[in-house]
């Protein structure tokens, strides 16, 4: 398979109007990423911008995990922004810690519950895509091919690693990092391909993200 089928076969079908929705998604997010590695609190206003249109984007594509965790994205958007203007002297910037043991089981406790529910809405998938009608459905896991199972790994690393940002954890990175890797070949595989670069571009941006903030944390610590 060439670049051509990845990156630009599967658009001849989308509109015009879809693949700059994507587009436009995708710089937002880039956007976002740039703003956290700066400990900036504009990492959540285009946060949202980006979460709320891959809301529709996912759900038009069937990767109900993403598209859950994009409405989690976007609460949690909320939550962090008031968070960091609580924890900020100029409003702007913030200042990171590495997580405690305790917030270390509550990310675990995260993990596990966002399995077992993602798990469960896409037990209910033929349900949703039936609109809502049990006539003709059966219910069950039988339809899930491997890009919807890793949707639902993902989406629970996400979860925690959202909420290890807002609560300011440099470990949040660690979260990102090993998501972002995975959610590449599985967007390239659903006809995402502008999405797949996005992921590869966040990968590099959480690595940087990381040592950015462990050397912020050093560099305070020793003042």
């Amino acid at each position: 398979m060439n670049i051509y089928d990845l990156f630009i076969k599967p658009y001849e079908s989308y509109s015009s109007f879809q693949i700059f929705l994507e587009s436009f998604a995708t710089v937002f997010g880039i956007l976002s990423v740039y703003f956290s590695i700066k400990k900036n609190i504009w990492v959540y206003p285009t946060g949202i911008i980006s979460t709320l249109i891959y809301v529709y984007i996912l759900f038009n594509f069937g990767l109900l995990g993403d598209c859950m965790i994009n409405v989690y994205y976007t609460v949690m958007s909320v939550y962090g922004w008031i968070l960091w203007a609580k924890n900020s002297e100029d409003h702007i910037h913030v200042e990171v810690t590495w997580a405690s043991r305790k917030e270390w089981v509550y990310g675990s406790l995260l993990f596990v519950l966002s399995l077992l529910l993602v798990t469960v809405i896409y037990y209910y998938k033929p349900y949703i895509d039936n609109q809502f009608s049990m006539e003709g459905t059966n219910l069950g896991l039988y339809h899930l091919d491997w890009g919807n199972k890793l949707d639902i790994i993902t989406t629970s690393i996400f979860l925690v690693g959202m909420w290890f940002m807002a609560k300011r954890r440099i470990e949040n990175w660690i979260f990102w990092i090993i998501g972002d890797f995975i959610c590449m070949p599985m967007m390239i595989y659903k006809g995402l391909g502008i999405t797949s670069v996005q992921y590869l571009v966040f990968t590099i941006m959480a690595i940087l993200g990381y040592l950015n903030w462990k050397k912020s944390f050093k560099e305070k610590k020793v003042q």
